[in-house]
This record gives structure tokens, sequence and C-alpha cells, in this order.
């Protein structure tokens, strides 16, 4: 079977290139999970949604086609619509993580070597480490002080700042270095920043490193005991960019996972009224396992959940169970899409292709299927019907040959709760890059496969 390339269906694209002009100012703006959370929240206000803690403290009760947000610590949301029908009777779940591969900082980062400061890092996810050298490079965080203060930090983005970077091994002496596993040609305590030069008039010792803290005091009334209790990203410098001479594909850093967050943040905007209540969770940590407080393991949408259904006058323990089990949920995560540079780790017939719109992956995992979880059939058969119904393009693929590798999303950790769920996004090129690819007809099919879900299913 063979998929028709999505563009071919538009007479007039400029709703996609519309759409596209939206996502890129996002992910422009949005580097950080954070950052994300923060202006979903904002957007989410605006178009009538409210705070789940003001409904609990009022003790105020939840109708259909009421709208409400939980923020769980800035970094996950829970964004959910009442629907017609008792929630017992399952939801319908847009699920995607915000956080991206990346490099943070140490807590204690900052250092002097031959007169020059640099900053001591932790990359964060699946990287090729060597893509990170020599790029510019941005840095994103927040400073929390002693007396409460929060303190937002980007350096890097806008034209007259300055950019930070990592410095790699000349060709004229990297004999050595080139005949290393590209596993190994930049190793991870080499992923040292560089950050100034200029030492401190004055003072005797790491004059550099002093005259580096002098600017952060100066800028942010920051000590170097405060990195403690900071939390610095050093992403790619820049903004996302239109790719290619017919503008067709968007390059920027963060598709993997915004690019599936931000359409099915945007379908739910679109909802109104649903039979179904519907629910879009946008979280973190799924680059490492979806681990901790703010990770799909953790128990925040359970917990939102009941508080929802509390508010509905629909709780009891049963009935949060019943309304789990009987949910449908598309984990919305890319895919990878196929490469005609890289042909030989590809299964053409079961591959991704960028133009033909939203991707649903069966099953993910790697060799014989490991730690997937393997949507059933006569979901899928539903799904199918929705999708020509609305006439959403889509198509079918694997991550990959069965032993070339594999990967995985939060697709599993719903599942665990008995509901239906299949991997369902947009497919990437460069995937955990500094800058990966998508194609901008494939992330408005997402938008519109999303509403279609939410709507129809």
């Amino acid at each position: 079977m063979k998929t028709e390339n999505a563009w071919k269906k538009y007479t007039d694209t400029t709703e996609v290139f519309q759409f596209n002009e939206k996502y890129k100012a996002f992910i422009s703006n949005c580097k950080t999970e954070r950052e994300c959370i923060s202006e979903m929240i904002s957007q989410a206000k605006a178009a009538g949604y409210r705070n789940l803690d003001d409904i609990i403290a009022n003790k105020e009760t939840l109708q259909a086609g009421d709208k409400v947000y939980a923020n769980n610590m800035d970094k996950t949301l829970a964004m959910y619509i009442i629907g017609e029908e008792p929630m017992e009777k399952g939801m319908r779940i847009l699920g995607a993580h915000v956080d991206s591969p990346r490099i943070d900082l140490k807590q204690n980062p900052l250092y002097e070597d031959q007169e020059l400061a640099l900053l001591d890092t932790h990359y964060y996810g699946g990287v090729k480490k060597y893509q990170w050298v020599t790029i510019p490079l941005a840095l994103h965080g927040v400073v929390a002080k002693k007396d409460g203060q929060l303190v937002q930090v980007v350096i890097g983005e806008d034209e007259t700042d300055p950019v930070f970077g990592i410095s790699d091994l000349l060709i004229h002496l990297s004999a050595k270095q080139l005949q290393k596993p590209a596993a190994e040609v930049v190793e991870g305590e080499n992923l040292n920043v560089l950050v100034g030069s200029i030492p401190l008039s004055g003072e005797e010792e790491e004059p550099v490193k002093a005259q580096i803290l002098q600017i952060l005091k100066e800028k942010y009334d920051m000590e170097e005991e405060d990195f403690l209790s900071a939390e610095f990203e050093v992403v790619p410098a820049g903004k996302a960019r239109d790719y290619g001479f017919d503008r067709s594909m968007i390059m920027g850093y963060g598709h993997d996972d915004r690019v599936c967050a931000y359409p099915s943040f945007e379908a739910m905007l679109a909802q109104d009224k649903v039979k179904y209540t519907a629910v879009c969770l946008l979280v973190d940590k799924e680059e490492i396992g979806s681990v901790g407080a703010t990770g799909m393991q953790s128990r925040f949408f359970e917990n939102a959940t009941a508080e929802v259904m509390y508010a509905a006058n629909q709780y009891s323990e049963l009935l949060l169970r019943r309304a789990l089990k009987n949910s449908m949920m598309l984990s919305s995560d890319v895919s990878a899409g196929f490469d005609p540079n890289f042909p030989e780790v590809m299964e053409k017939k079961n591959s991704a292709y960028l133009g033909h719109g939203i991707t649903f992956n069966k099953y993910t995992g790697s060799r014989g299927k490991s730690g997937s979880n393997d949507a059933n059939p006569e979901y899928i058969a539903k799904l199918r019907k929705v999708m020509d119904d609305n006439h959403v393009a889509f198509q079918t693929a694997e991550l990959g040959k069965v032993d070339q590798g594999g990967g995985g999303t939060i697709a599993y950790i719903l599942a665990n709760y008995n509901m239906e769920v299949i991997d369902c996004g947009v497919p990437v090129l460069n995937m955990h890059a500094p800058w990966e690819i998508a194609s901008k007809v494939d992330i408005y099919e997402a938008y519109r496969g999303y509403c279609a879900f939410l709507k129809d299913m």
C-alpha cells in the first residue's frame, strides 16, 4: 500500500502555512519545558480555561463544557474539557512531551582553566555528542533564590545577545580523535561551554571567572552559590526557519516532541463542547524514561483526573478506574522520517515519509518489540474510519528495520490503565539533533487528525 503525498490534496495551502507560522514562533520562543508550559497556560487562560486549583479552593462544581487546566511544577500541563457523557465512560486523551534532548549545567558548573571561563555540563537524553560542538548555543533557565524569588534567564536568542559554544579539536591535530568510534569522538565530560576570557581588573585568583560572576551579579543579582538551586539548559541559539526552496519544511530545535505537543494543544483550543471529556496531557522527562514528579510515571495525571471528577460530582475510586480504563489515547510523539541518505536502516513499505501526513505507529520498542505498547487492531480500525471520514492524510510506520534499533514513548505507561493507546505523530529527519526537520503539511495534518480524534472518537 502506498500513501499519497498530502500536499496534492491542497489547491490552496494558505491554512497550512498560516498554522505553521504560529508553530515556528512557538518553538522559537519556547525551548525548555518551563517555557512551553508557561506559554500554553497563558494561551489556555485567554481561551477560557480555569486553574483547577481555583476550582478546588472555591469548591465550584464543573459542568459539561467547562474548561480547566492543572499545572504540575511548571513542567507538566493537563487540560480538560468536561464532556456531555459521564467521565466514567472514558476520556479522549492527547498525550505528548515537551522536554527535548539538550545539555544541562551541573550544579557547580563555573570554573576557569588557562584564563578561559567555562561551564561544566551533563547532557540530557539521547544525543550524538559530536553534533553539539562548534554551533552557537543559548542559555535558558531559572534561578531559585533563597528568598523565594525565581529569576528567568535567557541569553543568546536576541540579536544583540552574546552566544556560547563548545569547542572542538582542530582538524590539523585530530588524527587520533578521528580514529575513535563516533560515540567517543566527543566525550560527555568534554562538553564544556566556553563563556568568557576577560580577566577582572584587580582580581588575582581566577580573574576571568570573577569577571563572569560580576556580570551575573549585575544582570541577575546572582551569586555563585545560586547555581545550586538553578536550572539551566544549553540549547541551540536561533529561531526556527523555513527549509527548502519551496519553504515546505521547518528546521527547528525541539521538534521532538513539540511538533506533536503544539498541534495537540491547538486541537484542544479548537474544541468547544465535546461528547466525551477531552484531555491534552503535556509531560516532562520522556527523554530520560518519563521518571520523576513531572514525568508520565508520576501520579499527577491520575490525581488531577480524580480532582476533576470530584469537582464534577462524579468521583469515586471505582468511577476513576472506569474512566481511565474506558479512555482512548493518542500518544503523540514523533516518528523517524525516511531519509534517502540512509535507506539501509529503513524498511520502505513500513516507513514514515515526509509530506504523507500524520503517522500511526502500532508499536515502537526495539528488537522484538521490547518496551512497546502494541495497539489493538479494533482500535486502529476505529481510528482509520475517523481519519478517513475527516479526510485526514495518515500513514503507518515502524521505527526502522527490526534489528536496527528502536525507541519508546509514553504510550505504554497510559496503557497500564488498560485504556486503548497508539503512538501517533509527525515524522522528522535528524531526530535528536540540535536542528530537526519536519514537513509543514504533516504538522497541519497532525492538528487536523487530533481535532478529529477529540470530536469523533
